[in-house]
Parts: structure tokens; C-alpha cells; sequence
């Protein structure tokens, strides 16, 4: 068997999904209970100011979006300093994203909040800005939805910059969780399968994904799920690259899967359509020339890389 590391690139595909430019030093073993206090005092500190999954934006000249506020910039936003967290250290100086209580309707003019998924699907800030919203947006989440001690029901307190919560009453320590989640392209040479949900934008088809279960490999969880929505059975699966998807903190783990039947049998209870594609219709989708307004994911998403690797692949 060969060693695969040394035939690897030397920037893994999983460098060029959506979400993945986060250039921040998270310096973990450094976080302590100060840390947000400590990085608000510091005047070259820049924060991302979220509420409600939605992102400020300042609009600048020309139409530039800038996704940065200083502390004192962020006072008339009602940030709340105690949920604030501290995603780490640039060169700049520290990031922290901070939940803010104006509403969307309350905003200057010079300022828009805008969904995170429309400002990752619109490229509305740079890579680096993208993949600090997602850390900072996943880490707020678990926050908003692990407010009370899972054994015994108190409150519990933030720590350690945001990244763990300590119950008052019994002592129990809570961490930021990150649900796994198997995104698969089963393919063979000439076809790929791809499902389309019921929820998708109009045309679009995507490769089947499902959340990995506990006691559960990866490869097992990409079996099950294409077994599960597609009633095809895999053979050989590998990996192909990962993406931190911020909805609410998720990690999309891609895949590839080699089928071992071609007999279809969806659950249309799961997906509204799910069917082969040939290599010339995919690329027609992934170029938006197909003649019947078909379409795959775009770019930032990882199942867009999948598709796209397999398309591009020599044999």
C-alpha cells in the first residue's frame, strides 16, 4: 500500500471551499476568562457585529462593503459586551464577534445587516472576513441554544473567551459543539448522482448529504445516507475535503462514492427528485448553460467542489 501524504498537494482541496480563508491565530492555549475584556481595552481590536443571522455591513466608497467596527464604533449598535466572544489574533490586532441589540429596521443608512448565507452566496467580504463570520457566528449560536446547564438546569456562565460554559451549581464544564455532517458524490465514470430538496432554489441539484451519528465512521455515515435517500449501496468511499458551515455550526465532511447498483429508489419524503447525470449535462449545470435551467451549487459550496473534481478528473 502506498503512503498517500507524500502524493498529496501541498494545498489540500478543502483550502478552496466557502468559509475556509479564516486567517486568525486562535491561540486555544492562551484563552482565559478576561480574554474579551481584555482584547475590548485594546484600541486596535476590530469586531464583527451580529444579530439575528444577520451580518453588519458599513457601507464605503464605491459600494465597498467593510464587515469591521472598533469598540467604540460598535456603541451605538448596543453591543452586548458579557456574550461577546474572542475568535483570536491577526496581525491587526484582536477579533471578536459580538451580538448586538439594534434591529435591522433601526439601522443608519450607512449601515446594512444582512443574512450570513447571502453575504457568503453574494461574496460581499473577503475570504479572511468570511471565515472569521463563521467562526464567530457558529460560536454565538451555541451560545444562544446552551444557556442552561445540561444536568441540572442552572444558567450557566461564559468562560474562557466564549469557548466553554461553567455551570455555577454543579461545576459542569460545556463546550462549543460542531455537528458533523457526510456530504457524498456518488459517481461512477460516466454519471453522478444528485438529489434535489424540496427547499433548493429553482433548477438546483446537489450531491446527497446527512448528519454522521454517533458510533458512526464517516464512510458508514455516507453509506447509510445514499442507501437511506437513493437506495444505492456504495462500495469504496473516500475523502475528499471538508468546509465549517455556519448554519448554525456544522462541518460539511465531502466524499466520494463508488455505487453498486443503478436502480434509483428516492425518498421522496427526504428529497423532492434524485437522478443520474451524465459528465456533459454537469458540466452544462456547472457552466449555467444547461437547456433546462439546470444548475449545481455555487462555488463556495463544497458539493460544487465535489461535482467540480469529478468533472475535471482524468482516468
Amino acid at each position: 500500500m502506498s503512503f498517500r501524504l507524500f502524493d498529496a498537494p501541498l494545498r489540500e482541496p478543502s483550502q478552496f471551499v466557502g468559509f475556509a480563508g479564516n486567517t486568525i491565530n486562535r491561540q486555544s492555549e492562551n484563552r482565559a476568562d478576561d480574554s474579551v475584556d481584555n482584547a475590548l481595552a485594546d484600541p486596535t481590536t476590530r469586531l464583527l457585529l451580529m444579530n439575528g443571522g444577520r451580518l453588519h455591513l458599513k457601507l464605503g466608497t464605491g459600494g465597498s462593503l467593510d464587515p469591521w467596527f472598533d469598540a467604540a464604533g460598535s456603541e451605538p449598535f448596543k453591543p452586548s459586551l458579557a456574550q461577546g466572544v474572542l475568535l483570536g489574533y491577526t496581525e491587526q490586532g484582536p477579533v471578536l464577534a459580538m451580538p448586538v441589540g439594534i434591529e435591522a429596521e433601526q439601522l443608519p443608512e450607512t449601515v446594512k445587516a444582512v443574512d450570513y448565507r447571502s453575504v457568503y452566496m453574494q461574496g460581499l467580504i473577503d475570504e479572511a472576513a468570511a471565515g472569521a463570520m463563521a467562526q464567530g457566528a457558529a460560536l454565538l449560536a451555541w451560545h444562544a441554544s446552551h444557556r442552561f446547564c445540561s444536568k441540572c438546569g442552572t444558567q450557566s456562565e461564559m468562560r474562557a473567551g466564549g469557548y466553554k460554559r461553567h455551570c455555577p451549581n454543579c461545576g459542569t464544564e460545556h463546550f462549543p459543539r460542531t455537528d458533523p455532517v457526510a456530504i457524498m458524490l456518488t459517481a461512477t465514470r460516466e454519471k453522478c448522482l444528485l438529489g434535489r430538496g424540496r427547499h433548493f432554489a429553482p433548477g438546483m441539484y446537489s450531491a446527497l448529504a446527512g448528519f454522521i451519528e454517533p458510533g458512526e465512521t464517516i464512510e458508514a455515515a455516507v453509506r447509510r445516507e445514499t442507501l437511506e435517500e437513493a437506495g444505492i449501496r456504495l462500495g469504496r468511499v473516500v475523502y475528499h475535503a471538508s468546509q465549517p458551515w455556519p448554519f448554525p455550526y456544522s462541518l460539511m465532511i465531502g466524499c466520494f462514492g463508488e455505487p453498486l447498483n443503478d436502480d434509483i429508489q428516492a425518498d421522496l419524503n427526504e428529497l423532492e427528485d434524485c437522478r443520474w447525470f451524465g459528465r456533459d449535462e454537469v458540466r452544462l449545470m456547472l457552466a449555467r448553460e444547461h437547456p433546462g435551467n439546470l444548475v449545481t451549487p455555487p462555488k463556495g459550496a463544497i458539493a460544487h467542489h465535489l461535482i467540480r473534481a469529478w468533472v475535471d478528473s482524468e482516468y
